[in-house]
């Protein structure tokens, strides 16, 4: 019978380029143990039952299918968040935005909106590292709205709530401190969209558009109505549309506009000042 170790060493992906980490995570979900139990016990025997399930997931994960939606769990920040395929795979890219937020804004009592919040991995970021916070998470999709709603039940976070809504259509009336989204921000026509995870993705929350900034574009528009005076808007982008992006919230009022890099030195995230009134916008 094989024991863990030969299972690990004849898993077969060859197209997945973290293939080993891919193959300990999904032989360790089968036998419900951590991956230290693999090294740990390398001799030890799964039941045919467990390799039937590994196989199983070996060649979903072959076609391309993400180890995240095959697990059911991703890790973000310091969370482990339930995922499902109507939402997309949180990314450690996105932690930026989560670090910038709670830089930028005091633990005191403030009132912050993560839009189109999917799993709920931004606004359960903040509301777990600021309890004095209260935190809205809205989506346009009912599933990823009962998704992140049981990530919260199970985090135990009560300040936070999740709400249907797409973008600010369901919050007449109601104003921020911050606003923060990871929109989608990829062109119709980009070749990556065939490659990798993103195959497996829901597109609505992935394409905006020719130039990928339709969602940006109504976002930074409409933003102004829901904050308070000197809140702050933070948006996710492409790489290579910090410039726009800048422009676009120069162009609507915002002030202190700048850009932060991601961990590859990328300009990852931008954002601006609300100040109605203020004058001439400052883009840096």
């Amino acid at each position: 019978m094989p024991t863990i170790e030969t299972l690990l060493n004849a898993a077969d992906l060859p197209d997945s380029p973290s293939a080993r980490l891919d193959a300990e995570l999904m032989l360790a979900h089968v036998l419900g143990k951590p991956r230290s139990y693999l090294r740990t016990w390398p001799e030890k025997t799964p039941s045919e039952a467990q390799q039937q399930a590994f196989a199983e997931l070996l060649r979903r994960r072959r076609t391309g299918e993400p180890v995240a939606y095959l697990l059911g769990r991703q890790g973000f920040w310091s969370l482990d968040l339930d995922v499902a395929p109507h939402t997309l795979i949180p990314r450690p890219d996105t932690e930026l935005l989560v670090e910038t937020a709670l830089a930028l804004l005091p633990a005191t009592p403030l009132a912050a909106l993560d839009l189109g919040t999917g799993t709920g991995a931004i606004a359960l970021a903040l509301a777990s590292e600021r309890p004095a916070w209260q935190v809205t998470g809205v989506d346009r999709i009912d599933e990823a709205v009962a998704l992140a709603e049981r990530n919260r039940q199970r985090l135990g976070l009560a300040n936070v709530r999740f709400a249907l809504s797409h973008w600010f259509s369901a919050l007449q009336g109601r104003r921020y401190r911050l606003i923060l989204s990871n929109p989608p921000y990829i062109a119709a026509d980009d070749a990556h969209l065939s490659e990798g995870d993103v195959r497996f993705e829901p597109a609505s929350a992935l394409v905006a558009g020719p130039d990928g900034l339709d969602d940006i574009r109504l976002i930074i528009a409409q933003a102004p109505h829901f904050l308070e005076p000197g809140g702050w808007l933070l948006l996710e982008h492409g790489f290579d549309q910090a410039l726009a992006v800048r422009e676009l919230l120069g162009a609507a009022g915002f002030n202190d506009v700048h850009s932060r890099r991601d961990l590859a030195g990328h300009e990852r995230i931008s954002l601006g000042c609300w100040q109605p009134g203020s004058g001439a916008a400052h883009v840096q």
